[in-house]
C-alpha cells in the first residue's frame, strides 16, 4: 500500500509544481488584461477631451456656449464627473459643476497645469485632492491651442466609481487581489476592501519591485496579510500601474484535498490493481483544478488576444513617427469599440446603427449639423460589427485628414440600405462629402483607402468603391448580411 500512495502524491505534488507555473501564467496575462482595458478607458477619456479643446467656442472664451457642450461630454460619466479649465497659474475660468466663475477656487495640482503648457502635451495626474470635489481625484489634462500656443488647459476629474468598477469586473474570483496604482505608488481602486485600503501606498516589496521594473511577477503580501502570487504592469500611457495577485493558499488547498482523496482512494485501488490505482489517481489530481482553468481561459480569451495585439504593437512602433503610432491607435481603438460594444451584447452580435454611432461619437459630439446619419435598424453579427466599424472608422479619419471634417464648412452624410437580391439581403452603406477641400484624384492610394476596400471584398465578401468627384469623395460599401445577423 505504501509504494502505490507514495507513487500517487508524486504525481499529487508534480501536477502542483505545474498547475502553480500555469496560475503564475494567469496572474500575468489577467494583469496585461486590465490594462489594457483600462488604457482603453484613458484614451476614450482622452479623445472626448481633445474634440472638446478643438472647439471653437472654448477657444474664443465662450464658456457659456462651451458649457453646453461639456454637458454633452459629461453624461456618459454621470453626476460626478467634472470638466475644469484653468490658465497657467492655475485661476479657474469654469467649471461644469456651476456657472458662477467669479467665486470659483484656485486649482491645487499647479504643478501638472505648468507641464501642460511647458510641453503642449496630455498629463495624467497622481491622486490629490481637488479643489472642487473637496476628495482625492485623478485627472486627465489637456492643452487647449490656438496659433501653436497654449491657451488653457482643460481638466476631466471622472468619478473614482469607474475605476472600482473595472477592477470589480475583471476579477476572475473571490481569491484574487486587484489594485490601480498612481505614479507614486498610491492606490486609488482595490478589491477587495476598496473603503480600507483605497489612498494607501502599496507594500513595501510590491513598491520596490515597482520602482525598479515595469512588468514583473512575485511573491507578496497584500495589506490585509494574505500571501499573493503578484504581477504587476505599468501603463506606458498613464504612468499608472496595474497589479494583481491570487492567494497561494487556494493553489494550497486544493493540493492537501487532493493528497486526502488521493491517499483514501490508493488503499480501495490496491485490491483492483496498480494501473488502475495510476489512472484514478492522476485524473482525480487534476480534474478539478484543470476544469476551473479551462473556465476561466475560455472567460478572458478575448482580453488575452487584445494584450497580445497591444505588446505586439509597442514593439512593432517603437522607431515608428508619432503620426504612424496615432492612427494606428486609432484603428486599434476602433477595434477595441467594437469588442466593447459586442461584450455589452455578450458577444450575440449589434445594430449598425450602435456600431456607426460609437465609431463617429466624437464628430457627433463636437460639431453634429456637420455629420448626418439615415438608415434603418440593421443587425449584424460579430463578424460584420468588426469589419464595418474599422471601415467607418477609416473614412472619417480620410475626411478629418483630407477631406470634408479637415475644414469648418464641410459636411458628411452616411446612409445605408438594405436590398433584397434574390440570393438574401445585402447591405449598401453610402458615405458622401460635401463642402471641404477641391477633391482630385490621387496618384496612389494611401493605406486607408486599400484597407477599405480590402476590408470588404476579403473579409465581407463584399465590395468598396471609392470615387473622387469635385464635390467631394464618395465611398460606397456593399456585402451580404449574416443569416445570423
Amino acid at each position: 500500500m505504501l509504494p502505490l500512495i507514495v507513487f500517487a502524491v508524486g504525481i499529487v505534488f508534480h501536477n502542483y509544481e505545474q498547475d502553480r507555473k500555469d496560475a503564475t501564467q494567469r496572474v500575468l496575462e489577467t494583469v496585461r488584461s486590465i490594462r489594457l482595458v483600462l488604457d482603453a478607458e484613458m484614451q476614450r477619456m482622452t479623445g472626448g477631451l481633445q474634440v472638446l479643446a478643438l472647439t471653437d467656442s472654448l477657444r474664443n472664451g465662450d464658456f457659456e456656449r462651451f458649457h453646453r457642450m461639456s454637458n454633452g461630454f459629461l453624461e456618459q460619466y454621470g453626476k460626478d464627473g467634472i470638466v475644469l479649465v484653468a490658465d497657467r497659474q492655475g485661476r479657474l475660468l469654469f467649471s461644469s459643476s456651476t456657472t458662477d466663475t467669479a467665486n470659483l477656487p484656485l486649482r491645487n495640482n499647479v504643478a501638472i497645469i505648468e507641464k501642460v503648457f511647458s510641453t503642449g502635451r496630455t498629463q495624467y495626474s497622481n491622486l490629490f485632492v481637488g479643489a472642487v470635489k473637496k476628495r482625492p481625484v485623478v485627472t486627465v489634462e489637456v492643452p487647449v491651442m490656438r496659433d501653436r500656443e497654449v491657451l488653457y488647459d482643460i481638466c476631466f476629474s471622472p468619478p473614482i466609481d469607474i475605476f472600482q468598477s473595472i477592477v470589480e469586473k475583471q476579477r476572475p474570483s473571490q481569491d484574487w487581489t486587484i489594485t490601480i496604482f498612481d505614479g507614486d505608488g498610491i492606490n486609488f481602486a482595490r478589491i477587495p476592501n476598496p473603503q480600507g485600503t483605497v489612498g494607501q501606498r502599496a507594500s513595501p516589496t510590491l513598491s520596490a519591485e515597482m520602482l525598479r521594473q515595469d512588468e514583473a511577477t512575485f511573491p507578496t503580501l497584500s495589506l490585509e496579510g494574505t500571501p499573493l502570487i503578484t504581477s504587476m504592469v505599468r501603463s506606458k500611457l498613464t504612468g499608472w500601474t496595474v497589479a494583481a495577485g491570487i492567494a497561494q493558499g487556494s493553489l494550497v488547498a486544493p493540493l492537501w484535498r487532493t493528497l486526502a482523496i488521493t491517499s483514501a482512494i490508493g488503499a480501495i485501488l490496491l485490491l483492483v490493481g496498480l494501473a488502475f490505482a495510476v489512472r484514478m489517481a492522476t485524473t482525480i489530481a487534476r480534474g478539478e483544478m484543470l476544469h476551473d482553468l479551462l473556465i476561466e481561459e475560455l472567460n478572458h480569451r478575448v482580453k488575452n488576444t487584445l494584450a497580445i495585439l497591444q505588446s505586439i504593437t509597442t514593439q512593432t512602433f517603437r522607431s515608428a513617427s508619432r503620426a504612424e503610432r496615432e492612427t494606428f491607435e486609432g484603428r486599434l481603438g476602433a477595434l477595441a469599440e467594437a469588442h466593447n460594444l459586442l461584450s455589452t451584447a455578450k458577444w450575440q452580435g449589434s445594430d449598425l446603427q450602435d456600431v456607426v454611432g460609437r465609431v463617429l461619437q466624437p464628430y457627433l459630439l463636437n460639431a453634429p449639423e456637420r455629420v448626418r446619419i439615415f438608415g434603418p435598424r440593421v443587425p449584424l453579427s460579430p463578424r460584420l460589427a468588426v469589419v464595418l466599424s474599422m471601415i467607418v472608422h477609416e473614412m472619417a479619419t480620410n475626411a478629418t485628414k483630407y477631406g470634408a471634417l479637415s475644414n469648418e464648412a464641410g459636411t458628411v452624410t452616411l446612409d445605408w440600405e438594405v436590398l433584397d437580391e434574390g440570393q438574401g439581403p445585402t447591405l449598401r452603406m453610402i458615405w458622401t462629402e460635401a463642402g471641404g477641400p477641391p477633391v482630385t484624384a490621387p496618384v496612389q492610394r494611401g493605406f486607408g483607402s486599400r484597407l477599405i476596400e480590402r476590408s470588404a471584398r476579403d473579409q465581407l465578401g463584399g465590395e468598396a468603391t471609392v470615387d473622387f468627384l469635385p464635390r467631394g469623395v464618395v465611398y460606397t460599401v456593399t456585402c451580404a448580411l449574416d443569416d445570423d445577423s
